[in-house]
């Protein structure tokens, strides 16, 4: 049996002239849509800075570090005591983590052109786990945690660094140099360039080797020096592990010794020793830090140990511009953070 198909109502014609009529309209929105001129945006400008050389190594950092967006204008943030022994190194094996000491500051310490502190305990191997004693050291694993910070140059000139002899200095030395962490000794140059501007970093042991007056030969060798660099370097930083324990004031000797010392020719003296914070002095074209506290340190027992201040200096070319001071408060024996 033939089945007879059912002719549509619709012709071929009919179902064309429909379909035009609804195209049409559409293309017509479509080139208008297009031929709409939206606003012209800039560019987001690049960066002019150029990256920080180091003329110690051939490798750049591992870490990227934003420059201030003005390459005239250089930031760099100072802090107190670190010390990565005894139970802040317990506390990083208890933790699991590396980092765990400087995971409330990093975004800060991270943030700027150059990040320098003093590491009051040397980095070596076998180093044993103790909550007591006055002999420091940290792992080699907690270079992780200094390098997580952004840490660029770190003073070694201090009472405590040769806690396990020379051999400890060396081994401390070698790894913050293999990090890209520059290591400043006592009495020798280190030097950074970022931004087109050279910092040349000076750090004195004055605990292990007082001055008796500011007439004797070491004092009068340091003087030498730091007039010497200061004529060929933009900014000279000098560092300066001194001063009584626990005092909240500097003495008349260390603001005779800081004044001759910006006479010489340095911008800023970034102080460290005492445990607890002292005054700021802006003193002629600088400025002296007497003591910055401590930043990463267990002492908990009294409050004033708990408590430490980041310098966060600004710099137009070869001069200082600001300052600003942050402060910190460590929480879980060791670990700062931020009070702002």
């Amino acid at each position: 049996m033939t089945i007879k198909k059912k002719k549509s109502p619709f012709s071929p014609i009919a179902i064309t002239l429909s379909f035009l009529v609804f195209l049409v309209p559409l293309i017509l929105l479509v080139l208008r849509l297009l031929s709409f001129q939206s606003p012209q945006t800039s560019p987001i400008p690049t960066n002019p800075s150029k990256p920080p050389t180091k003329s110690s190594f051939s490798t750049l950092m591992s870490h990227p570090r934003p420059t201030t967006q003005n390459s005239q204008l250089t930031t760099l943030i100072a802090v107190g005591d670190i010390m990565l022994g005894r139970y802040c190194n317990v506390q990083m094996i208890k933790n699991k983590d590396w980092r765990f000491l400087f995971l409330k500051t990093a975004d800060l310490t991270q943030s700027v052109d150059i990040t320098f502190g003093n590491l009051e305990s040397p980095i070596v191997e076998n180093c044993p786990s103790t909550s007591t004693g006055m002999i420091f050291c940290a792992r080699p694993e907690s270079i992780e945690g200094l390098k997580f910070a952004g840490f660029d140059i770190l003073s070694v000139a201090n009472n405590h660094i040769l806690n396990y002899g020379q051999k400890g200095l060396e081994q401390t030395v070698d790894l913050l140099a293999k990090n890209n962490i520059f290591p400043s000794q006592d009495n020798k140059i280190t030097r950074y360039q970022v931004n087109n501007v050279i910092f040349d970093f000076l750090s004195f042991d004055l605990i292990s080797n007082p001055l008796t007056n500011l007439s004797d030969r070491k004092f009068l060798s340091m003087a030498k020096l730091i007039s010497s660099e200061a004529e060929n370097v933009d900014i000279l930083i000098v560092s300066l592990h001194w001063g009584n324990e626990y005092q909240k004031t500097p003495t008349e000797q260390q603001k005779q010794l800081a004044h001759q010392i910006i006479d010489s020719g340095a911008k800023v003296i970034i102080g460290h020793h005492p445990h607890v914070t002292q005054p700021v002095e802006s003193y002629h074209d600088g400025l002296i830090f007497y003591s910055l506290g401590n930043f990463v340190f267990d002492q908990p027992w009294s409050e004033e140990t708990k408590k430490g201040k980041i310098a966060e200096i600004l710099f137009e070319g070869k001069n200082i511009k600001s300052y600003e001071l942050t402060p910190i408060y460590i929480q879980n024996y060791c670990q700062p953070q931020s009070l702002q």
